[in-house]
């Protein structure tokens, strides 16, 4: 019996893919992203060892929202691939039932290796949308805000633009990390090479998850740094759909 480590779940989630959501976190990452709200998910591992017919049993009761709402199931973390035997298990039920399936992902753990791949095109059979987080265009500036490079990550979006698999590219704005207009304007540039783009989504930067930095120790690097301002955002989304600014 396949199981995963879950770190928790969301019964009613509307901002992570369309509709209303069933939210499963997953347990493990391999980013360490200066901003994360979810450091308590970083540990692989770590979280509760759950079966995909638990998970069944608790989100059929949800079925009726999911057909009012155009909603489904959304699988985020974490990293949801780095537990892909229990993703294709999971999403082969929820397919069973017609529900409307998600990733989202940070593509940290993609690779080109024969294994990964055989086992990610099997999961992409099963799956209708991934939410696509992309940090950072400069693979040096990607590796001070997350501990990787990216040039691994991009390869992903393009990966998932070959094979025509749905996605809504996702950025978090951070100010003096990620919100200056020329890794905008470039981070734009890369977008419009693939065909599978259905929505960007700015997200803004907040505070709400320091708490855990402190509750597990760990040094939260960017105290002081305060959220965009309405302005910073709709700029950023300007430029990432299309409406570049001359610099």
């Amino acid at each position: 019996m396949v199981t995963g480590r879950i770190h928790s779940v969301e019964t009613f989630g509307a901002v992570d893919g369309p509709g209303l959501r069933y939210i499963v976190f997953t347990q493990g990452c391999l980013l360490r992203c200066q901003y994360c709200h979810n450091p308590d998910t970083w540990k692989i591992g770590n979280g509760k060892e759950t079966t995909v017919q638990e998970i069944m049993a608790d989100l059929v009761d949800y079925l009726p929202f999911f057909e009012a709402t155009g909603g489904g199931i959304t699988v985020s973390g974490g990293e949801p691939l780095l537990q892909m035997d229990f993703l294709i298990e999971l999403f082969k039920e929820c397919k069973k039932l017609g529900i409307h399936t998600t990733i989202d992902s940070s593509g940290g753990p993609f690779s080109r290796r024969h294994q990964f791949m055989e086992k990610l095109d099997e999961l992409l059979g099963y799956t209708d949308l991934i939410l696509l987080d992309l940090k950072h265009i400069d693979s040096a500036k990607h590796k001070i805000i997350t501990g990787l490079p990216n040039e691994h990550i991009l390869d992903f979006a393009t990966y998932l633009s070959e094979k025509n698999i749905p996605i809504w590219v996702r950025h978090v704005l951070v100010p003096t990390l990620s919100d200056f207009d020329e890794d905008l304007i470039c981070l734009a540039d890369f977008i419009k090479t693939l065909n599978n783009v259905q929505k960007i989504e700015v997200l803004p930067y907040h505070i709400m998850g320091i708490y855990k930095w402190e509750s597990l120790g760990l040094q939260y690097k960017l105290q002081g740094v305060e959220p965009p301002s309405n302005e910073q955002v709709e700029n950023a989304r300007r430029i990432l759909n299309g409406g570049l600014v001359e610099l």
